[in-house]
């Protein structure tokens, strides 16, 4: 990467453009990479100057990847955008070797203060959960956690809150296939979360996804901190929400009485996130969380990449790194769904990026692509899994989920994450209950215009003021401090009731 005080980044040897760091007005010049060039158009900061001629048709290189072809003439100076770069026209095949390498493990673990539950996992956090079955029971749910604000929960200082878990879907889908399973999967999840200390399951009565199924996931738990209600059965509206609130009272005091402990970072289970990305997203905040979750992974903790859409182009960069050809097989099936679901969708892999990052500077699904890859470090990849399947492997592992924040979030917590990071450049508010989610800035400005948003600046690796290591080291820290209860800028804001939103796939009928 270039000296702090060029107006160009250049992130690869030979790469065909580089990045301005800065706004750049038309004729300035500017040099990198040994080359100078003359800006022939003002060129916002985060988006892509050609460095070298580029005849149409030829594949364009940044990170030492092809991000997209030349779709007229580029000429040094030029900007590089949606007007003058589109995906190849065919897809480029790679060959690159396995260079799997098994993680040395650091051995004086690091350490964080979490909820040891009875089955050995350990919680962040520690919620009440009340979790709807069905979209007719969404109401019910939310009127029995409003009873326990702030002020009725001051007397049980140990409890995180009472959190409702409602979405818009349960019934009017088919009874078997692939739509009613990434429901029953994903609720399950979360009603076994380690962050939930107690659960209140809510059900109609007559819906399609019963709630059978799902307190069988709490078997493990005692009696107290476990219960279910059906409208239909219970007589109606209020009496169910009265039942509710009674029920709820009586599981405080047990959940009140947990209390932190020192473990080992080897329980933490983090989801990786990217949303509003920017030109600097695979620059500064992207690597940033890379080099934190090598750290992670190396104290023997798991790390959830996941936003298949959004390795679309990227994919050779993990199953290059797979821990077994079965693992990049998969992974590569998952690839080839998305094509397919999309193919029938009459949709394009190439519809993401969104508006606002075009707006920031990402032209290509390839360009953000391998943006995002950067979330994943460098050690090796050690599963794949459904969405919203419980995450078993230690290491690295690769979720499928849509790129949607929301959705992929959510299935990454079913999936058993207990701490979210999500590298933003465009601004993102996101709240994630009952787990906490990090803000991580790709720029200063960003930082500084949203700071009661971002947790964590990542803008001081591209202003020259620290490595992307030592960016890494100190987000690593950050992450062990809100795994030990240090609240998050989302949880301050008291965000993160509505940001439950499962995967629909399939008829509604």
């Amino acid at each position: 990467m270039n000296p702090a005080n060029s107006s160009l980044l250049v992130l690869t040897a030979g790469d065909d453009v580089a990045v301005a760091r800065g706004d750049i007005a038309s004729g300035q010049l500017l040099c990198a990479d040994g080359l100078c060039v003359t800006a022939l158009a003002d060129i916002p900061s985060g988006h892509k100057i050609a460095l070298r001629d580029v005849a149409q048709g030829q594949p364009v290189r940044k990170y030492g990847q092809i991000i997209g072809q030349a779709s007229s003439d580029l000429r040094p100076g030029e900007h590089v955008h949606v007007h003058n770069l589109q995906m190849p026209l065919a897809s480029s095949t790679h060959s690159l070797a396995n260079v799997y390498q098994p993680t040395v493990y650091h051995t004086d673990q690091a350490r964080f203060a979490g909820y040891v539950r009875a089955d050995g996992r350990v919680g962040t956090r520690n919620y009440i959960g009340v979790i709807s079955s069905v979209n007719c029971s969404a109401t019910v749910c939310k009127q029995i956690t409003a009873a326990f604000d702030a002020g009725y929960l001051r007397d049980y200082p140990n409890v995180d809150g009472v959190v409702a878990i409602t979405h818009g879907s349960g019934c009017g889908m088919g009874a078997k296939g692939e739509g009613i399973e990434i429901l029953k999967r994903t609720l399950r999840g979360y009603a076994d979360h380690v962050n939930f200390a107690g659960v209140l399951v809510i059900g109609l009565g007559c819906e399609v996804n019963q709630l059978a199924p799902l307190m069988e996931q709490l078997a493990d738990r005692t009696a107290v901190l476990k219960a279910s209600l059906v409208i239909q059965d219970a007589g109606g509206t209020r009496e169910t929400v009265q039942r509710g609130i009674g029920l709820v009272r009586a599981m405080l005091a047990q959940v009140n009485s947990q209390q932190r402990s020192s473990v080992s970072a080897s329980h933490l289970i983090v989801g990786l996130q990217c949303g509003g990305s920017d030109g600097y997203s695979g620059i500064t905040a992207n690597p940033a969380l890379g080099a934190a979750v090598d750290l992670v992974v190396r104290h023997g903790g798991t790390a959830i990449l996941s936003e298949t859409p959004e390795i679309y182009g990227a994919e050779h960069l993990l199953t290059a790194r797979a821990a077994s050809a079965p693992i990049a097989d998969k992974l590569m099936g998952r690839i080839h769904w998305w094509e397919e679901y999309v193919r029938q969708h009459h949709g394009d892999m190439n519809n993401n990026p969104s508006p606002g990052n075009k707006a920031g500077g990402i032209t290509t699904i390839l360009e953000k692509s391998l943006g995002a890859v950067a979330k994943a470090g460098s050690t090796g990849l050690m599963g794949v899994y459904e969405y919203a399947e419980r995450v078993e492997h230690q290491g690295l592992v690769f979720m499928d989920t849509p790129g949607y924040d929301p959705v992929s979030a959510t299935g990454q917590v079913a999936g058993g994450a207990s701490l979210i990071c999500f590298t933003t450049g465009r601004g993102s508010t996101y709240g994630c209950k009952p787990t906490p989610s990090l803000k991580i800035a790709t720029n200063t400005r960003l930082f500084q215009r949203m700071s009661l948003d971002m947790d964590f600046n990542a803008g001081g690796i591209v202003d020259g003021e620290e490595s992307v290591a030592e960016a890494g080291a100190r987000l690593f820290e950050l992450m062990l401090a809100t795994a030990s209860g240090r609240k998050t800028c989302s949880e301050e804001n008291d965000m993160g009731d509505n940001e439950f939103v499962p995967w629909q796939i399939g008829a509604v009928m």
